[in-house]
Formats: C-alpha cells, sequence, structure tokens
C-alpha cells in the first residue's frame, strides 16, 4: 500500500492516540513506583484516564513485589496494537510476532528513557530558572526524578553547590538507550 494522501494523515493519527495513551499509563505506572502523591492533581487525572482499560487487567494479572504488571502488559498491548495497524496500513501486511514484540518492548523502553531525559531536563531549567516555583507538576517531577538522581548524588563528591548528578544521569541514560533501545529497534520498520 505505502504512503498515500490519506493514509499518511491516518497512521499520524493513530500513533499519536497510542502514543499519548501508553505515555499515561506509563506515568501511572511510575507514579505508583515512586509512590507519589495521590491526591495530586495530575495523578488525579492520569488514574481517570488510565482506569478504564488497566482496572480489568488488574483483575486478570495481579502485581509482584510492589510492581504493577498489568501496567506493563497494557503498555506492551497497546504498543503492539499499534505498529500492527500502521503496518497494516503502510504495507497491508502484519509483521511477525518476534520482531513484532521486540520492536515494542524498544519503543516502550525508549520512551521510559525520552520522558527521563526530558524530567530532568526541566528539573534543571526550572532549578536555574525559577528554584523556588510551586506547582503541583513540580512535586511530581521531583518526586519522579528524585530516585534517579539521589544514589547519584551519593556518588559524586561535594562540588560545592554545583549538583552535577543530572549530567551523570542524562550520560547513563544515553548509554542505556545505546545498549537496550537501538539493538532492538528496527525490527518492523513502521511510519511511527
Amino acid at each position: 500500500m505505502g504512503s498515500s494522501y490519506f493514509t499518511d494523515p491516518l497512521i499520524f493519527l493513530i500513533g499519536t492516540a497510542f502514543y499519548l495513551y501508553i505515555l499515561a499509563v506509563m506515568l501511572r505506572f511510575l507514579l505508583q513506583a515512586v509512590r507519589a502523591d495521590f491526591f495530586n492533581p495530575i495523578s488525579q487525572f492520569l488514574v481517570r484516564a488510565t482506569s478504564p482499560t488497566l482496572n480489568p487487567l488488574r483483575r486478570v494479572i495481579p502485581s509482584v513485589y510492589g510492581i504493577d504488571l498489568a501496567a506493563i502488559v497494557l503498555m506492551l498491548a497497546l504498543q503492539v496494537a499499534a505498529i500492527s495497524i500502521v503496518s497494516w496500513l503502510y504495507f497491508g501486511q502484519q509483521p511477525a510476532m518476534v520482531p513484532l514484540l521486540l520492536e515494542s518492548i524498544s519503543r516502550i523502553l525508549g520512551l521510559l528513557l525520552n520522558l527521563y531525559t526530558i524530567l530532568i531536563l526541566v528539573g534543571v531549567i526550572i532549578s536555574w530558572v525559577n528554584p523556588t516555583a510551586s506547582h503541583p507538576g513540580l512535586n511530581l517531577l521531583y518526586q519522579l526524578t528524585n530516585p534517579v538522581l539521589r544514589p547519584i548524588r551519593s556518588l559524586l563528591p561535594d562540588m560545592g553547590g554545583l549538583d552535577l548528578s543530572p549530567l551523570v544521569a542524562l550520560i547513563l541514560i544515553h548509554v542505556a538507550r545505546m545498549m537496550l533501545v537501538y539493538p532492538l529497534r528496527g525490527q518492523v520498520p513502521v511510519p511511527i
């Protein structure tokens, strides 16, 4: 089938809708993992947005050691569905299951690493521009990034008030991307 006047916008819309919902499920998963403020308005929005699909899965897939396996399965299933739909629209066929799963895993890991890159950069910029800012989103940002930055801070020597932990974290995130995402990427060549 390939690219056409109507399929490209449709693929874009489908990819964007799946991407945003996977991001919402991922944020809910991460906020649960770091035990972030449940009563934060952003947390409440994520719970309301993801509960219709996540709660039925939780009845079948239990959490293990506090890890919400239902959220992981949902993210993987959504990514598999997105790639399958786009592949069918673009190429007129479904990809093989193993490459599809590897591509889906790489995209979810890539989204996680991109999310943390953005969160850390936003935190750094806010600390430069307005370090005393108060906003519900900032509280969640710090609750999400502190578990990543705290161990790095404890390993770095005292730099006289200069915090290099975000820089080290960004370097480690890029190394993780090179080792975990790039080898798996490209299993299914879809334009999303």
